[in-house]
């Protein structure tokens, strides 16, 4: 028979159960990689609030996003990259050398600008080919096998468009066939309450969605974390990864601004990989997730318009960027010691 004091053990068992369970919710979330960042990014949104009254306005919040998507489409190759246990200095020039391939082959070969960003398409993922197949052939590491190819596209990019083209920029395209379709693809605006968004923060959104599901609900995923077989087609379809979302971005790159500087995007890398790594991804490899680097791309944007905002010399921008790197670097490093604890 059930006597109220053996109901009162049962109902307090399962107050403290639910308890456990809620403690267990709270310091899984807390150890997420994403964490550090995520808590930097309120900080950081915070202070511009304060300081900046412009940042407060949604057509600023748009700027922000807009600022943000076209280094979190990189971020999010990258960080999956870096979480597979590998680096790709060349990615910055990549996003240049698939704008350029795709603006100078339409106009000079007098193709309509799709068929242009097919074959940009197809030198972007070469590229991406050539950097995982070069790493794990040789077993030189990533970082100098890239960084070769970084100072290979450098020089194609500038060479080639002043051999084509007689100069360092390319002609405009805008009255090419193929221009109106294409830009609302890569580089349209649409209305939300009033306020213009660009189109490359959906894509921005989708691409962090689908590494995200990749990476956590695949076995591709597991591969990725694991580095585990097949290693070689894991890491050669990382690299080429990189290289479709460098492709993408050079794509929003040409028909957002019509001409492109051949001499663009060296340095860029850095940028990418330090959004990755502030939203939790380590240099070491089998760490970090999608939507980390979503959010360690969002705090870029955020300081890169919100010293704008606040009238502050842009020089702080690189200051800034610093202290956030050693900020991501610390607080990653406290929340993985937190969850080996745990």
């Amino acid at each position: 028979m059930t006597t109220q004091t053996d109901l009162d053990v049962a109902s307090h068992k399962v107050v403290h159960d639910e308890r456990v369970k809620e403690r267990n919710r709270v310091q899984r979330l807390f150890i997420r990689p994403e964490m550090g960042a995520a808590i930097g990014a309120v900080a950081i949104f915070v202070f511009f609030l304060i300081v900046a009254p412009p940042f407060r306005s949604p057509e600023a919040l748009a700027t922000v996003l807009y600022a943000s998507s076209t280094i979190g489409i990189m971020a999010c190759a990258v960080a999956l990259l870096m979480i597979g246990g590998e680096f790709d200095l060349s990615s910055g020039v990549a996003v240049t050398t698939s704008s350029l391939a795709a603006s100078m082959l339409a106009y000079n070969l007098h193709l309509n600008l799709w068929a242009g960003a097919g074959l940009a398409l197809l030198v972007a993922l070469a590229v991406g080919f050539f950097n995982g197949y070069l790493v794990m052939r040789t077993k030189i590491p990533s970082f100098l096998i890239t960084l070769g190819t970084l100072l290979m596209l450098t020089g194609i990019n500038l060479a080639v468009t002043k051999l084509v083209s007689g100069q360092v920029a390319t002609p405009s395209v805008n009255d090419m066939a193929g221009w109106a379709s294409a830009q609302k693809v890569f580089s349209s605006s649409f209305t939300i309450a009033g306020v213009s968004i660009r189109i490359t923060v959906l894509w921005w959104l989708l691409f962090t969605a689908v590494a995200t599901y990749v990476l956590f609900k695949t076995r591709i995923g597991n591969w990725i974390f694991a580095v585990g077989v097949p290693v070689t087609a894991v890491k050669v379809g990382l690299f080429m990864f990189v290289g479709f979302c460098a492709w993408f971005a050079g794509m929003h790159l040409l028909f957002a601004f019509n001409t492109v500087q051949s001499g663009q995007g060296v340095g860029n890398e850095f940028i990418y990989i330090i959004a990755a790594v502030i939203g939790g991804c380590l240099l070491t490899g089998g760490y970090g997730t999608a939507i980390g680097a979503a959010i360690g791309a969002f705090i870029f944007g955020m300081v890169q318009q919100g010293i704008v905002y606040a009238g502050w010399n842009p020089d702080w921008f690189k200051f800034f960027m610093g202290v956030m790197l050693l900020f991501a670097v610390i607080a990653n490093n406290a929340f993985r010691n937190y969850a080996a604890k745990r």
